[in-house]
């Protein structure tokens, strides 16, 4: 194991990512849940949040890539995985043997997963799930093209027919009608599956905001991903359910200066000094997935349990923090190994009162979603489990 010495780390707690998937299976009743662990579990970590999400109830994983199923696999986690997008032909060997389930949309995937269940020589069926594009128009079938991709399945004694799901654009925006109208063209498929006894054993079309807003999107499987995080699908949707943030981004100062009247910092001199201040150096960039804007839109840290202010562009490697609001000239408030808190709680040093920075706050200034905020954290960053990894 890599040796790290530069003190900037994310916490995760594994207890949160436990809470949240018992209180999400309590809030979607009877329905099974599929714990979204793609993009490295949104930036938290694959193998051990699905470790956690399996021991707290989910029933199923879903990723996006092969080679995500594969690295679960490769670490020993024998659960249900969906691949949430139909795999190429050249990857259909690779689903076939280590057991995953995908999600087709195409007769040539259906054919090429066909032919890779016959060439393997199994006796057993590949369950697939057919994805139907109800409104996305990103991936899956027209409705109208269901049926018959539906029969080219049942033809395949390689194959057998497990599921049926679509994936709703707007959930996240609770008043919007375009949810009722994908849902409608979902049902209708359901209906008419339902006339010819087609209707497969799983049927599933709510993400983590379909779960928790819309009830009739739950049917018997619901797919959660960023609340299973502690993280709202949307600010409109915030303290529905009572969900932990699983991550907090920390560091430690590296240096503290003194920054005289008029003097900037940083690249493009967007930060200036109204007083004679000091400024902390933080070794926390770019590279790691703090946006290069963020003090430019208002980003702040922690330390000692206090807002501080972000001066200027982050830079690749390090930022900057203003202390003027707390410096009156005599000594430094902030030293060096002080910890930062980037996301997350931190205590007041005097009052114990805690103060949190959270995802929603950075994705509300930079004019992004809260998704992005975790999962652009860079492989340069430590990943510490709290909680029995």
């Amino acid at each position: 194991m890599t040796q790290n010495f530069r003190p900037v780390w994310a916490e995760i707690d594994l207890d949160a990512i436990r809470h949240n998937v018992r209180t999400l299976i309590g809030a979607v009743a009877a329905a099974e849940l599929l714990a979204v662990v793609k993009a490295d579990a949104y930036g938290h970590g694959a193998v051990p949040v699905a470790r956690a999400a399996i021991e707290a109830g989910a029933t199923w994983l879903g990723v996006a890539l092969v080679e995500e199923g594969v690295a679960l696999r490769d670490a020993g986690i024998d659960a249900r995985i969906l691949v949430l997008s139909e795999p190429t032909p050249a990857a259909a060997a690779a689903v076939v043997a280590q057991g995953l389930t995908p999600v087709v949309y195409t007769a040539s995937g259906i054919d090429a997963l066909a032919q890779a269940v016959a060439d393997a020589g199994k006796v057993e069926p590949l369950p697939v799930h057919l994805k139907v594009d109800t409104g996305m128009h990103r991936v899956g079938c027209a409705p109208d093209a269901a049926i018959a991709l539906i029969e080219s399945i049942e033809g395949r004694s390689e194959l057998v027919l497990e599921g049926v799901c679509t994936h709703l654009a707007v959930a996240d925006e609770p008043d919007n009608p375009y949810t009722n109208q994908q849902l409608d063209r979902f049902d209708a498929l359901l209906a008419a599956l339902h006339a010819r006894s087609r209707v497969p054993p799983l049927v599933h079309a709510a993400n983590s905001a379909g779960a928790i807003a819309h009830p009739r999107a739950r049917f018997n499987l619901v797919r959660c991903g960023i609340a299973m995080y502690g993280i709202p699908p949307s600010a409109a949707l915030a303290g529905r359910v009572p969900l932990r943030p699983a991550l907090a981004l920390k560091a430690k100062v590296s240096h503290v200066k003194p920054l005289s009247v008029g003097e900037s910092v940083s690249y493009g001199r967007h930060f200036t000094a109204a007083r004679d201040t000091q400024v902390a150096t933080v070794p926390v960039g770019y590279a790691d997935g703090v946006p290069r804007n963020l003090g430019l839109v208002g980003g702040q840290v922690l330390i000692g349990g206090r807002r501080r202010r972000i001066a200027g562009s982050v830079t690749m490697d390090q930022l900057l923090v203003d202390l003027s609001s707390d410096w009156a000239g005599g000594g430094p408030t902030v030293a060096v190994d002080d910890e930062v808190v980037l996301l997350g709680t931190q205590a007041d040093a005097v009052s114990g009162v805690e103060e949190e920075i959270t995802a929603i706050e950075w994705a509300e200034k930079l004019g992004i979603i809260s998704y992005e905020v975790t999962t652009r954290l860079g492989p340069r960053v430590p990943r510490v489990y709290l909680g029995d990894a």
